[in-house]
């Protein structure tokens, strides 16, 4: 049981704090507090307080440049969704914003409008459309769209290959419509074999994520929004393991058999789905006019 005079180690921490900004003072007092508030609390035990330290020493050690486990420890704390919550606040009928995911790779190709972005990638043919506006519904011509997914197994490019597959960069047109080629995407579990698994197994939490689309939007004098879209008919929707769904972000994905005729006017000669959703963003200083 710690004694009255414990306290005031808090209190000797703070005394020496004497941060560049006053920013960083305002986060770095608040950690402290919040920190020793904690251990307090729950009377953390030395030899609880060195497995702490020997498992954030692991998530460090296991991290390479196409792994973060730190991301992924933050995304599976609900950490990257408050972030995201706190910093993406936006008006009724926007584009709302997920994570970023830790399979984002900068310099996929531009394709033109209607271009197939998962060509020999395993997954049901997909047709995605719709429009980039305004609040008010004014296309906004020009706009850049990056799109990535797994496959429709779970997999991403970067975790089997050193080529890029089914990710691509779209501009609308006049009327601010987009429209592409990729797979329905699979739910997938996050990577279990880490210290981050082993605390996922140890709340006895699943590891999966419900499928989804990458999304980043992005429109001279606007704000971007980097966002996922979730087919309606996946599971995990409601149990996602990072915390990073949605119900404006879940969209229908419509199928259809062979022979149908497709938005573009093509005929496949297998089932494929297609779903449409409108890209609604807000000017660049919305927010700072609303404060």
């Amino acid at each position: 049981m710690f004694t009255p005079s414990s306290l005031s180690i808090t209190d000797q921490v703070l005394a020496v704090l004497a941060c560049d900004s006053p920013r960083h003072q305002q986060v770095m007092e608040s950690l402290v507090r919040h920190l020793h508030a904690f251990v307090r609390d729950v009377e953390l035990t030395e030899a609880e307080w060195l497995t702490a330290i020997t498992f954030l020493t692991r998530t460090g050690q296991i991290c390479t440049d196409k792994r973060q486990e730190f991301i992924l420890l933050s995304d599976t704390l609900g950490v990257s969704m408050l972030v995201d919550d706190i910093n993406h606040d936006k008006p009724a009928g926007a584009l709302e914003s997920s994570v970023l995911g830790p399979y984002y790779w900068e310099g996929a190709p531009e394709v033109p409008l209607g271009a197939a972005i998962a060509e020999g990638v395993a997954g049901e043919p997909t047709h995605y459309s719709g429009r980039v506006t305004t609040l008010d519904g004014a296309p906004l011509a020009g706009a850049t769209i990056k799109v990535w997914s797994g496959d429709g197994e779970g997999n991403y490019d970067m975790q089997l290959l050193t080529e890029m597959r089914a990710r691509a960069v779209l501009r609308t047109d006049a009327d601010g419509r987009y429209h592409f080629w990729s797979i329905k995407p699979s739910y997938y579990p996050v990577p279990t074999d880490g210290p981050v698994g082993a605390m996922l197994r140890d709340q006895n939490r699943h590891p999966n994520r419900p499928g989804h689309i990458h999304f980043i939007v992005s429109a001279d004098g606007y704000q971007p929004v980097v966002t996922q879209i979730f087919p309606s008919d996946g599971p995990y929707l409601d149990s996602d393991v990072v915390f990073g769904v949605k119900s404006s972000l879940i969209a229908d994905f419509v199928p259809h058999p062979v022979g149908a005729r497709a938005p573009d006017g093509r005929v496949l000669d297998t089932p494929f789905h297609t779903v449409s959703y409108d890209l609604v963003l807000v000017p660049s200083d919305a927010l700072a006019v609303a404060a």
